[in-house]
């Protein structure tokens, strides 16, 4: 019998991003999504209020949907002593409380964004400000407009996937 894996999220880059990895490892899972709350700010503020937030989500969408997993992303932005940078985190919990976790994504962010953000903005919304343009974030988002599409949400997200697997791709080491 196929496992199912839920998505805690209706945003097609992070489901796209679950099931491009996932399919790998698990290549007869049925992929289902659920809007499902965070638990934390609209803005996640910090790698801790993030992670808790992919975690809240994998934990919430396992109890909306009967699926044997759960995975939550979350993007956020942190302080450094270089400036205002991005990060992110994926949260993978299995039917029995087992989670793995996948975080990073670390990218500086412009002077004028970090300003909008600071003053309680939101990173989509900034930066679909920015290029004039709606709803980025469910396309290459932060990411893939700062890089000019070297990257893209999609694809950083898929790293953060790939790690967050790994208890469950090589359970043995984690044992």
């Amino acid at each position: 019998m196929p496992i199912t894996i839920a998505v805690a999220s209706k945003n097609p880059v992070k489901i796209a991003a679950a099931k491009v990895i996932l399919a790998r490892a698990f290549p007869d899972a049925r992929f289902v999504s659920a809007a499902v709350s965070s638990g934390v700010r609209e803005q996640p503020w910090g790698d801790e209020e993030t992670r808790r937030g992919a975690l809240n989500r994998a934990r919430a969408v396992l109890k909306e949907v009967d699926a044997d997993f759960g995975l939550g992303l979350e993007g956020g932005v942190m302080e450094t002593p270089v400036g205002l940078m991005t990060c992110a985190w994926c949260a993978i919990m299995n039917s029995d409380g087992r989670v793995g976790f996948g975080g990073g994504l670390n990218m500086l962010l412009p002077p004028v964004i970090a300003e909008v953000l600071r003053a309680h903005g939101e990173l989509g919304p900034a930066m679909d400000a920015l290029v004039n343009q709606q709803n980025t974030k469910q396309k290459g988002g932060a990411i893939g407009i700062l890089t000019n599409n070297l990257s893209s949400r999609q694809l950083a997200y898929e790293q953060l996937v790939a790690m967050a697997a790994a208890p469950f791709v090589t359970g043995f080491y984690y044992n």
